[in-house]
């Protein structure tokens, strides 16, 4: 279905940003390791703290974006952030650069993903008719699984040819792209719905909480993501060392799959038209769960290469499907004055969870193993299926009206 000549150029945005981001995944630490011999606490530490500490700085501006049109807060938060990252190769150019401008760099880049998720939710609710939501959240959804399929492999080039910090230079001049693409949107913005009350940092947490579908999918979002995030970083140190197989097969593994994202997103439209967002949430919600108990059954050498892709594939097929589906259902259910606050909440939860999965996987690996941490991942994984809202006979309905606080 046709979304309109603004969608249009607000996806083009998008794109931009997701591809340059896709590219640059991954530069920062490279940067820290190349440029400035880091040992591998400061690069781990260089990750914990842009995640927690962007989150953070970004607990306060709920509030602040729910009181103000979209798209000037979704144009600024792009622009702190391509001056983060750009300052990272100017200061290596004049050979100032240190690990402190890094994880500051790190930190500000965090704040402005998460500031740019809460409104651009908020402004696509606005911005697209509802019959036309779940398609929206379905060519988003693609864009980012074609980006990552694509991004990493050039960065990498990249990265070979002309260095990490040119490379993250790339995706910083993405979100210069992605905020003139939204400068160039003609529809006018409704008023934001004004606070009545005091100001309220809880108020995201507290509309989720309350409401029954929201809730169990936001605790499903932290049991299935926190696994999953936890298995990133072991994942390559188990094929090279455990499987035995070369570097290149990691990052060929990880392309290849994401074509599943690509196919789950393709699909959801359709199948939420026949059969609803309930059935959506509750199908792909089961299908996408289990794949992780394959990872700890993959023997050494190629054969474990094919399961371990088959694997990563099933599951990004689900996710795939489910995401755009729940990111529609979110739309549907959350009234527009917590809506920027609530995609702020989630983010941020998430920013929080899964840094602690990903130190809690080096843990276990150390103490039970390689297989054995992924074994918990998992389990742990599969166990999500359960937090979905099965008891709901339909899409339940909004909560009531959650008051301000007096």
């Amino acid at each position: 279905m046709s979304l309109g000549r603004d969608f249009r150029r607000l996806w083009v945005a998008f794109t931009v940003s997701a591809f340059g981001s896709a590219v640059g995944l991954g530069a920062l630490p490279l940067v820290a390791v190349l440029a400035l011999d880091s040992s591998t606490f400061q690069v781990s530490m260089l990750a914990a703290l842009s995640a927690v500490a962007g989150a953070a700085l970004a607990l306060p501006m709920g509030d602040f974006i729910e009181q103000r049109r979209k798209r000037p807060v979704m144009i600024a938060s792009d622009l702190v952030r391509f001056a983060a990252l750009v300052s990272v190769p100017v200061a290596a150019a004049f050979d100032v650069l240190t690990y402190a401008h890094l994880c500051v760099a790190g930190v500000l880049q965090a704040a402005g993903t998460i500031a740019f998720q809460s409104a651009s939710g908020a402004h696509l609710k606005a911005l697209v008719p509802a019959e036309g939501r779940a398609e929206a959240n379905s060519r988003f959804e693609q864009t980012n699984w074609v980006s990552l399929s694509i991004g990493p492999a050039i960065g990498g080039a990249l990265v070979s040819l002309v260095g990490a910090t040119v490379t993250l230079a790339v995706d910083a001049v993405s979100f210069l792209g992605s905020a003139l693409g939204i400068r160039r949107i003609q529809q006018p913005e409704p008023e934001p719905v004004q606070r009545e009350g005091k100001r309220d940092i809880t108020a995201g947490w507290r509309y989720i909480l309350r409401h029954r579908g929201l809730r169990v999918l936001f605790w499903n979002s932290q049991v299935f993501g926190g696994p999953v995030m936890m298995t990133s970083p072991l994942l390559a140190v188990f094929m090279l060392r455990d499987l035995g197989l070369s570097a290149w097969s990691y990052g060929v593994m990880l392309g290849v799959s994401c074509i599943g994202g690509v196919i789950g997103a393709r699909m959801a439209p359709r199948l939420t038209r026949r059969y609803g967002l309930q059935w959506m949430l509750l199908v792909f919600g089961v299908l996408r769960a289990p794949w992780l108990l394959l990872f700890p059954l993959a023997p050494h050498g190629w054969g474990g290469f094919v399961l371990l892709t088959l694997a990563e594939t099933g599951l990004l097929v689900g996710a795939g499907a489910f995401n755009p589906s729940f990111a529609t259902y979110r739309m549907e259910v959350t009234e527009d004055r917590f809506m920027a606050r609530v995609v702020g909440s989630w983010s941020i939860s998430s920013r929080c969870v899964q840094p602690a999965f990903m130190a809690l996987g080096g843990v276990l690996a150390t103490v039970v193993g390689m297989r054995g941490a992924l074994w918990v991942a998992g389990i742990c994984c599969t166990l999500s299926a359960v937090l979905l809202p099965w008891r709901s006979g339909q899409t339940p309905p909004k909560p009531a009206a959650l008051p301000e606080p007096a």
